[in-house]
């Protein structure tokens, strides 16, 4: 991957974008690019939890609507999704980024897609370079064959994915992938930055 053109590109789509080498190096930005007192939220992520990224969060001078507190389920959790919403900082992983900048995200509820496209006033989006594909086609592939049947082996479903590896456009009532977006760019260059890291990370 040609970093240096994907770097210019993000910028032309209004998103900055750094490259760190590792996990490491990407929790100490996460942190450094959030101020004390800040409201803050994050999306479902298995890259954040990895890298320790959702603990030392939860030890900052911050008000954290956790989505993750354990036993937190129904409206209770639904109304954290609402409260990501109104966040001043929202930190997400992603499921696939373009050799030209587009991000891609698959949902189920849409509280991370939604909070990626409006409400929270920053966004730091988090990814390995296990992310990055060629284009949008390959974009779909990789979280049709990699990111969605992963996840649904992790969570313990039996979608038809979770047993072949492949999606079947299911209608399973444990179907995971309601909402699929690309993100192309954000109309306020100062709202969203990717720290991109030479690592493998998440799903």
């Amino acid at each position: 991957m040609d970093y240096e053109h994907l770097i210019r590109q993000c910028a032309l789509r209004n998103i900055t974008l750094e490259i760190l080498p590792t996990a490491s190096d990407a929790k100490a930005r996460v942190m450094a690019l959030i101020a004390d007192r800040q409201t803050v939220s994050t999306g479902g992520s298995t890259t954040l939890h990895q890298w320790g990224i959702v603990e030392a969060l939860r030890q900052r001078n911050i008000t954290f609507y956790d989505r993750f507190v354990p036993g937190l389920a129904g409206e209770a959790l639904l109304a954290v999704f609402r409260q990501a919403l109104t966040a001043d900082v929202y930190v997400s992983g992603i499921n696939a980024i373009t050799a030209d900048g587009d991000l891609m995200v698959i949902d189920k509820v849409g509280n991370r897609a939604a909070a990626l496209m409006f409400g929270p006033k920053k966004v730091i989006v988090v990814a390995g370079k296990n992310k990055l594909v060629k284009d949008i086609e390959s974009g779909r592939h990789r979280i049709k064959t990699v990111a969605c049947p992963q996840n649904a082996r992790r969570l313990g479903l039996s979608t038809p994915c979770a047993v072949t590896g492949d999606c079947a456009e299911c209608r399973s009532p444990q179907r995971m992938c309601y909402d699929e977006i690309v993100i192309r760019g954000q109309s306020d260059p100062s709202r969203m930055t990717v720290l991109l890291v030479e690592e493998d990370g998440g799903f």
